[in-house]
């Protein structure tokens, strides 16, 4: 591994040093931070951390190797590394290659041998911003200028930069439930569970017509989880409204939890640090239960919003930590959506049942 020098400027003028990881450059995007303890690889190419340089809890990062069959998406979708140890030698006899070798081949700039306590202590206090890492650049006067001319997550449509460029299908065609999906940054993970559940799924850009979405006959319709800020995707919103009028059952999940509140007039705002990690606790209201949750959000649902709006929606899930909004149902419609991820890659399979439920409304639909 190199053991050139590296250094991380945030948008406040904090600065840490450390050593370069992966490839040698320079980056940019917002900060955040993942508790996850294994699965890194699915977190790096989960098209939701587009545009974020993201901190690595846990202390060992690369020790089993990577593997394209961990892969969420078609590449590495994070702006960055900031980890404690990058471990480039592996273990794992399924992995095909370094950590090293295959941020240098997706063209990843990373920082490691660096406080990721005290990091992640900072982001808790002082919220979300933005940071640079450069492993080329020492220059603090420059960097300031490189970082301040990066665009704030507030405000940021991302979906378009990481959907489908064409529609595709996933399954088999005779299979006995039509899913189409609306691609806003789907994980691939979402997509292998619809077809476990016997549907046949097209897939469609991010900003597909209605009237192409319904040429497909599906029998339901899924929203999918993407970065960037809910508020500034106005078209996603239409798409939205318009699958409600279409009163099939509706699914969404994490930015289509999202987008799915905006459609029935309940905004979104930015939290202060979001919620990424593999443990977040997280109850069902609707049976009492609770459930252990991988998440990966940094804006939410109007809990105020809601208040007011309670005849058009019902509260489902809420976080345990923080009692925010994890998940909806619109009354009057089969369309339900949650804020974190049941397709869990990486994470605990404890919402996968979600899934069956969205499953059992198009069968009973159907019926």
């Amino acid at each position: 591994m190199s053991q050139q020098r590296a250094i991380l400027l945030l948008a406040d003028g904090t600065v840490y040093e450390g050593k370069a990881a992966g490839k040698i450059g320079t980056t940019t995007g917002e900060i955040c931070f993942n508790t996850g303890m294994t699965g890194y690889q699915e977190i790096f190419t989960d098209p939701s951390y587009y545009g974020q340089l993201l901190v690595t809890t846990n202390a060992h990062i690369g020790n089993y190797g990577t593997a394209d069959k961990d892969t969420e998406s078609d590449s590495v979708k994070i702006a960055g590394l900031i980890c404690k140890n990058f471990t480039v030698p592996y273990s794992r006899h399924q992995a095909e290659a370094s950590i090293q070798d295959y941020f240098e081949e997706e063209g990843v700039v990373g920082i490691s041998d660096v406080d990721t306590r005290a990091i992640v202590r900072h982001i808790r206090n002082k919220g979300a911003m933005n940071a640079i890492i450069s492993s080329e650049n020492f220059d603090l006067d420059d960097l300031k200028k490189q970082l301040a001319a990066a665009p704030d997550m507030d405000g940021l449509e991302l979906s378009s930069y990481v959907t489908t460029k064409e529609a595709y299908t996933m399954g088999e065609e005779n299979a006995p439930h039509r899913v189409a999906v609306l691609d806003l940054g789907t994980k691939r993970n979402i997509l292998r569970n619809f077809l476990q559940r016997d549907c046949y799924v097209k897939v469609f850009p991010a900003k597909s017509s209605m009237e192409e979405i319904m040429a497909f006959q599906p029998d339901g319709l899924f929203i999918s989880n993407g970065p960037g800020d809910p508020g500034a995707m106005d078209y996603a919103v239409k798409t939205a409204q318009a699958m409600l009028e279409e009163d099939k059952p509706m699914f969404g999940i994490c930015l289509g939890h999202q987008i799915l509140a905006r459609a029935v007039g309940i905004p979104t705002y930015k939290m202060h640090h979001g919620h990424r990690g593999i443990n977040h606790p997280v109850k069902n209201l609707i049976t009492g239960k609770s459930e252990i949750t991988s998440q990966n959000h940094g804006f939410g649902v109007s809990p105020e919003a809601i208040e007011q709006n309670l005849d058009v929606v019902e509260v489902t899930h809420r976080n345990l930590n923080d009692d925010t909004i994890e998940g909806i149902r619109i009354k009057g419609k089969d369309a339900f959506s949650v804020q974190y991820h049941p397709e869990a890659s990486p994470g605990p399979h404890d919402a996968a049942y979600l899934f069956d439920q969205f499953v059992d409304a198009i069968r009973a639909r159907k019926k």
